[in-house]
């Protein structure tokens, strides 16, 4: 979506926000204000601030609609879920993806029927890698 966007790093407030416009697929500072207030009460300034970081980083866009900025993401869930994590298993473990799963499987509690969607995740990506090779 985006050509240029920082998406590592992102607060759990700044994901918050992304997850209204993402449901929504744009809002104005008042209606991501009135999704979020049964989680936080935050100040309409609060949330344009934010929304403004978020443009420059270019994870969101706007357009004028009257006196109104209305805000819509300019990058996918799939993307910031994708560099996040890339992220984190650089930094964690030094890129090795073999680590992080590890770590995902033993130091989590994993229920029987995760551990078999993991299975199957797993054969189904082994699988696809055998038809391309």
């Amino acid at each position: 979506m985006a050509q240029s966007s920082d998406t590592t790093g992102l607060t759990e407030l700044q994901l918050e926000l992304l997850d209204v416009l993402w449901s929504r697929r744009e809002a104005t500072v008042t209606e991501v204000r009135s999704a979020l207030q049964n989680r936080r009460d935050l100040a309409a300034t609060t949330i344009a601030t934010l929304l403004s970081r978020l443009e420059k980083r270019g994870v969101v866009t706007h357009r004028v609609a009257g006196r109104q900025y209305v805000y819509r993401p300019a990058v996918s869930v799939a993307e910031v879920r994708q560099s996040m994590v890339a992220a984190l298993t650089t930094r964690l473990f030094k890129g090795d993806i073999t680590q992080l799963v590890n770590h995902l499987i033993t130091e989590t509690e994993i229920s029987p029927g995760d551990l078999a969607r993991v299975r199957a995740l797993i054969a189904k990506k082994g699988k696809s890698l055998e038809e391309g090779a």
